[in-house]
Protein backbone atom coordinates (compact mmCIF):
# COMPACT_ATOMS: atom_id res chain seq x y z
CA UNK A 1 0.00 0.00 0.00
CA UNK A 2 1.14 3.24 -1.25
CA UNK A 3 1.29 5.74 2.31
CA UNK A 4 0.46 8.93 1.57
CA UNK A 5 2.32 12.24 3.52
CA UNK A 6 -0.35 14.42 5.85
CA UNK A 7 0.14 17.56 2.81
CA UNK A 8 -1.00 15.11 0.43
CA UNK A 9 -4.38 13.94 2.33
CA UNK A 10 -7.41 15.44 1.61
CA UNK A 11 -9.70 16.62 4.63
CA UNK A 12 -11.78 13.47 5.13
CA UNK A 13 -8.29 11.12 4.71
CA UNK A 14 -6.64 13.05 7.67
CA UNK A 15 -9.98 12.78 9.41
CA UNK A 16 -9.66 8.63 8.95
CA UNK A 17 -6.06 9.02 9.63
CA UNK A 18 -6.73 10.83 13.10
CA UNK A 19 -9.10 8.35 13.95
CA UNK A 20 -7.27 5.23 13.24
CA UNK A 21 -4.01 6.54 14.64
CA UNK A 22 -6.46 7.60 18.11
CA UNK A 23 -7.73 3.77 18.07
CA UNK A 24 -4.29 2.89 17.54
CA UNK A 25 -3.53 4.75 20.72
CA UNK A 26 -6.03 3.63 22.78
CA UNK A 27 -4.95 -0.29 22.51
CA UNK A 28 -2.00 0.56 23.08
CA UNK A 29 -2.71 2.48 26.23
CA UNK A 30 -4.82 -0.58 27.19
CA UNK A 31 -2.16 -2.92 26.92
CA UNK A 32 0.34 -0.53 28.25
CA UNK A 33 2.41 -0.03 25.64
CA UNK A 34 3.41 3.13 26.91
CA UNK A 35 5.68 4.86 24.23
CA UNK A 36 3.42 2.80 21.40
CA UNK A 37 1.17 5.09 22.81
CA UNK A 38 2.99 8.26 22.71
CA UNK A 39 3.76 7.02 19.36
CA UNK A 40 0.31 6.89 17.67
CA UNK A 41 -0.45 10.62 19.75
CA UNK A 42 2.43 12.37 18.42
CA UNK A 43 1.44 11.10 14.94
CA UNK A 44 -2.73 11.88 15.05
CA UNK A 45 -1.60 15.37 17.03
CA UNK A 46 1.04 15.87 13.44
CA UNK A 47 -1.74 14.97 11.39
CA UNK A 48 -4.22 17.10 12.74
CA UNK A 49 -1.72 20.04 12.04
CA UNK A 50 -2.79 19.50 8.34
CA UNK A 51 -6.40 20.21 8.90
CA UNK A 52 -5.12 24.33 10.35
CA UNK A 53 -4.75 26.45 7.93
CA UNK A 54 -1.20 28.14 9.32
CA UNK A 55 -3.00 31.76 8.70
CA UNK A 56 -5.12 31.80 11.74
CA UNK A 57 -1.53 31.27 13.69
CA UNK A 58 -0.32 34.79 14.30
CA UNK A 59 3.63 35.64 15.16
CA UNK A 60 3.67 37.85 18.04
CA UNK A 61 0.52 36.21 19.59
CA UNK A 62 0.25 34.55 22.76
CA UNK A 63 -1.66 30.79 22.82
CA UNK A 64 -2.97 28.54 25.50
CA UNK A 65 -1.23 24.45 25.37
CA UNK A 66 -4.04 21.73 24.31
CA UNK A 67 -3.15 19.35 26.88
CA UNK A 68 -0.83 22.04 29.29
CA UNK A 69 -3.81 23.80 31.31
CA UNK A 70 -2.15 27.50 32.63
CA UNK A 71 0.45 27.10 30.05
CA UNK A 72 1.61 29.62 27.35
CA UNK A 73 2.82 29.95 23.98
CA UNK A 74 4.35 33.02 22.69
CA UNK A 75 4.95 32.50 18.34
CA UNK A 76 7.61 33.88 16.98
CA UNK A 77 7.59 32.74 14.01
CA UNK A 78 5.91 29.70 11.53
CA UNK A 79 7.72 27.23 9.83
CA UNK A 80 5.48 24.29 8.15
CA UNK A 81 2.95 23.07 10.24
CA UNK A 82 5.11 24.13 13.56
CA UNK A 83 5.18 27.25 15.22
CA UNK A 84 8.54 28.38 16.81
CA UNK A 85 8.67 30.49 20.37
CA UNK A 86 8.37 29.86 23.71
CA UNK A 87 6.29 28.95 26.64
CA UNK A 88 5.87 31.49 29.28
CA UNK A 89 7.96 31.39 32.24
CA UNK A 90 10.51 28.83 33.48
CA UNK A 91 13.94 28.87 30.84
CA UNK A 92 12.77 30.70 27.86
CA UNK A 93 14.06 28.34 25.84
CA UNK A 94 12.87 28.56 21.82
CA UNK A 95 10.80 25.45 20.55
CA UNK A 96 8.82 24.11 18.19
CA UNK A 97 4.96 23.14 18.59
CA UNK A 98 2.54 21.34 15.92
CA UNK A 99 0.06 24.17 15.31
CA UNK A 100 -3.07 21.45 16.14
CA UNK A 101 -2.34 22.20 19.77
CA UNK A 102 -2.22 25.83 20.24
CA UNK A 103 -5.79 27.41 21.58
CA UNK A 104 -6.80 31.09 21.00
CA UNK A 105 -6.43 32.98 24.14
CA UNK A 106 -9.76 33.88 23.90
CA UNK A 107 -12.85 32.14 24.27
CA UNK A 108 -15.72 33.01 21.50
CA UNK A 109 -15.08 35.67 19.70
Amino acid sequence: MDEKNYAEMTEQELREEIANLKEKARKAEQLGIVNEYAVYERKATMAAAYLIDPKTIVPGEMYRIDGAPGEFFKVEYLKGRFAWGYRLGGNRYEEALPISILLPMKVGK
